[in-house]
């Protein structure tokens, strides 16, 4: 049986729920003895159509209060980074490679000791979109141009793209006009030298912000999963649990996304809502994503993916039971959109609309204000995206195998048999270290990309 697949406790019968996490993740589909192999050779999803849900609040985590710090920037506008990166945004795909050679250039001429980088994200959208697939763009796009890990931004367009200066910087809301500058590259003679002219006013801002003491209960984390395996729900899922749940107690926010991987959990979570209003957006946001999948004349439950049941997860019941212990036990305050700020002060977890796919989810996060990304993963990837993007091993085999990609071991729950509560508090000073400048090995790769919801016609 390999490592992180299922064996029967008990004799299981044909037909009978299997339990895992303490809730159904299927139906047998023959006799299963005791000690054998529980795996897609016997073991099915019971999930089917739509669900009937019921609002069954429980009471909420009671993890300690902690009153930690850590050094990052504070911003004119109330909100706080953890770098002080300077970000060119791109309207439209057809500035990508502009947008690359000015911060290539920048880094040799306007580089400044309190900077820490010029970075841009290609991306081929902006234009030729219609309806819903423009506003995401619009949306992810005005949430990293508001995001506060980047001290200032240039936002470039062409000039002939649907998705216009005007609107996109609509989206983006007020602005200040220090931290936001932008042209299009069709107005003037020479883009690469406006650009670097406009970046040297953009530098002189950020030069100003220099890292001080700050509440940690200001951090927004997000909680990701990818290429999981059968220990992603055991060791690496519950420590960022279990992480969750002390951050939010202190009144810090953590944001959760990956909808189709809630399906199967939907209730556990549901019943955490903080009120009948959060319930019933969190029942919209389930049954509009099925919706989604309806539209498009694909299955819901097509689910997990070929690495996932290599890994040892068999049913998309499992796989989101996993999934959803990102989040612990912490309430759940508020519902947002695709691409929409979560609201700092309610605190608590934060549910977002986005699809599974990593890169996809992961910009989400990121748009919707997280400082930081805790990543688990079983079989590893180099992902990442413009925030700091801690990969967290749910084995020691892959933490060891895939140095430049991991950035902490939750293996050691198996291998050296540390507490979890020991090896949250150990993860929690790694997060405030990282939040105080160390650099992920995202960072230190330069792994930095974006991914952007696309789901309707192209021009």
């Amino acid at each position: 049986i390999p490592k992180g697949h299922k064996v029967a406790l008990n004799a299981i019968a044909s037909g009978h729920p299997v339990i895992k996490y303490g809730n159904p993740i299927g139906l047998a589909t023959e006799d299963i003895p005791e000690g054998t192999h529980v795996h897609t050779h016997n073991l099915r999803t019971a999930l089917a159509g739509d669900l009937e849900y019921t609002w069954n609040p429980h009471e909420h985590s009671s993890a300690p209060a902690e009153s930690a710090t850590f050094e990052g920037f504070a911003r004119p506008d109330g909100k706080v980074g953890i770098r002080n990166e300077i970000w060119i945004i791109n309207t439209v795909g057809c500035v990508n490679m502009a947008a690359q050679q000015l911060c290539k250039l920048a880094e040799q001429e306007l580089a400044r000791d309190t900077i820490d980088g010029f970075f841009t994200f290609n991306h081929p959208f902006g234009c030729s979109q219609l309806g819903d697939d423009m506003d995401h763009t619009q949306q992810l796009l005005a949430g990293l141009i508001n995001h506060p890990n980047a001290a200032a931004v240039l936002v470039m367009g062409l000039g002939c793209e649907n998705n216009q200066m005007r609107s996109q910087l609509e989206a983006v809301g007020n602005i200040d006009p220090e931290r936001v500058r932008f042209f299009n590259a069709q107005d003037v003679e020479d883009e690469i030298e406006t650009g670097l002219e406009e970046l040297a006013k953009l530098a002189d801002y950020a030069s100003r912000f220099t890292r001080e003491t700050l509440p940690a209960n200001k951090l927004i984390i997000g909680g990701k999963c990818g290429a999981s395996d059968g220990h992603s729900g055991i060791t690496a899922n519950p420590l960022v649990g279990r992480l969750m749940d002390r951050h939010c107690a202190s009144g810090g926010t953590g944001i959760l996304t990956e909808v189709p991987e809630m399906f199967g959990a939907e209730q556990l979570l549901m019943d955490r809502a903080i009120s009948q209003d959060v319930f019933r957006d969190l029942v919209g946001l389930i049954n509009d994503f099925k919706g989604y999948f309806r539209k498009h004349e694909q299955p819901i439950y097509e689910n997990p993916a070929p690495g996932n049941k290599a890994g040892g997860i068999t049913t998309l019941e499992e796989k989101s039971l996993g999934c959803v212990q990102k989040g612990g036990a912490a309430p759940v305050c508020e519902v947002r959109g695709y691409g929409q700020p979560v609201t700092p002060e309610l605190g608590g977890l934060a549910l977002i609309n986005s699809p599974g796919n990593d890169l996809v989810s992961s910009t989400a996060l990121a748009a919707a204000g997280a400082h930081m990304i805790l990543f688990t993963t079983g079989r590893g990837t180099p992902l990442g995206v413009p925030v700091p993007t801690v990969k967290i091993a749910s084995n020691t085999e892959i933490a060891q195998k895939k140095p430049r990609w991991i950035d902490y071991n939750a293996g050691q729950l198996l291998t050296e048999n540390i507490p979890l509560d020991q090896l949250t508090q150990n993860f929690h000073q790694t997060l405030l270290q990282i939040a105080s400048g160390t650099k992920t090995h995202n960072e230190k790769n330069n792994y930095k990309e974006i991914g952007i919801w696309k789901s309707g016609v192209t021009l």
